[in-house]
């Protein structure tokens, strides 16, 4: 179970919520790493927290955007020693991904960049109403080339996917979101999957945010380790 990796989702704005979070999902049985996404990035006190961090992070910010803009982007978190992963959308097309690949390498060499597909709080009638006519699984597949294509390092996707594009890229990096335990609410997410189940699809690493941080934060961190030993 050592040589699996979980993101922890700290979806907050509140700072004294992130130290607990980061404090209570510590555990020497797994790698637990936190991911920050825009609410806290954004927050008075996130960016400075994050210049600061003594810890490797995942910077959520799902950048789509113009070439340069992207690049932009890019450079301006350079302060940010710890982050070691960092996410681009994969509808800003091959060259902004290409783009955002070759500055990262620049800045940090250990810096990964992550691209993002289908998100998956959405399904195939969402699909539909924002506009496309393939189906869910033929859209990531299409990604995940771009994205291999360009050079990034891991592809972002929703575990039902993962097994599918594990057959095509056998080395891709692959980290699932929409994680929940046994019995937990789905809330907004549309493809879910438990710890277990996903890292039998394959996966690489999970991304697990409500399930851990609502209630009892140490019980719950015992109930992801319970679920991936059985």
């Amino acid at each position: 179970m050592k040589n699996r990796t979980i993101f922890v989702a700290c979806d907050t704005s509140n700072l004294n919520k992130i130290k607990k979070i980061i404090k209570q999902t510590r555990t020497n049985k797994i790698s637990i790493i936190p991911k920050f996404g825009l609410q806290f990035f954004y927050s008075k006190k996130g960016r400075k927290f994050l210049e600061e961090i003594k810890i490797d992070f995942w910077l959520d910010l799902k950048i789509n955007d113009i070439p340069q803009t992207a690049l932009s982007a890019i450079d301006s978190l350079k302060d940010l020693k710890k982050c070691k992963y960092i996410t681009v959308h994969a509808n800003g097309g091959l060259e902004m991904l290409k783009a955002v690949k070759i500055k990262a390498k620049k800045i940090n060499k250990n810096l990964k960049i992550l691209g993002v597909t289908i998100l998956t709080s959405l399904n195939s009638k969402s699909l539909r109403q924002i506009g496309y006519s393939k189906k869910i699984k033929q859209l990531v597949m299409k990604q995940a080339n771009l994205i291999k294509k360009s050079g990034c390092d891991g592809i972002v996707c929703s575990a039902q996917e993962a097994m599918m594009v594990r057959k095509k890229y056998k080395n891709l990096l692959i980290i699932t979101p929409g994680i929940r335990l046994p019995g937990d609410s789905s809330n907004d997410q549309m493809r879910v999957m438990t710890p277990k189940d996903a890292f039998n699809n394959k996966v690489s690493a999970i991304v697990i945010g409500r399930s851990l941080t609502k209630g009892n934060i140490k019980n719950n961190t015992i109930r992801l380790l319970d679920n991936l030993s059985k």
